[in-house]
């Protein structure tokens, strides 16, 4: 028996396995968006870069931005910015330059290469949602009442962040 189960009452409970099952929810939810964009990009024989790589030039869209930037503006989440911003300078999907004013920072943007991955992943984002929405797997409130609960999720866990320094 675990420690939360002693000494929390029946709603309490209820609401910690909810809360639990949503933090596996995304974190499953997040492995499985990596898995069908590998997937979409091994059928059309993208295989350079992987998928982490691809949804960071998605989400990098039209904007040009240091590398700093990426993380504070929810681009990229993982810990190893400097590899994947190296590797796709390097494979051509990226153009680098350093600041004029300060030379340590280095501000990026997509390449042509770059923009064409990121059509073909808003193609695919497109193609899902439409399915989504034929099937009413999930509707317009349904998508909506899910982002606001996340949002509100993401302020708690960064006011969370906040409080402990």
């Amino acid at each position: 028996m675990s420690l939360h189960q002693t000494i929390l009452d029946g709603s309490q409970k209820a609401f910690l396995s909810c809360y639990l099952e949503n933090l596996s929810l995304v974190e499953r939810l997040h492995r499985l968006l990596l898995d069908v964009i590998k997937d979409e990009f091994e059928r059309l024989h993208i295989l350079e870069i992987n998928s982490v790589q691809a949804l960071l030039l998605f989400n990098i869209g039209e904007n040009e931005v240091t590398a700093g930037e990426l993380k504070t503006r929810g681009y990229y989440q993982g810990s190893n910015v400097s590899y994947n911003l190296k590797k796709l300078v390097d494979l051509g999907y990226m153009h680098h330059q350093r600041s004029d004013i300060d030379r340590r920072s280095v501000r990026v943007r997509l390449t042509d290469k770059g923009a064409s991955v990121r059509r073909q992943l808003g193609e695919l984002f497109t193609r899902q949602a439409e399915i989504i929405e034929k099937r009413a797997l999930v509707g317009i409130n349904g998508m909506d009442e899910i982002n606001s609960a996340l949002k509100r999720m993401e302020r708690f866990w960064t006011e969370q962040i906040r409080y402990i320094y």
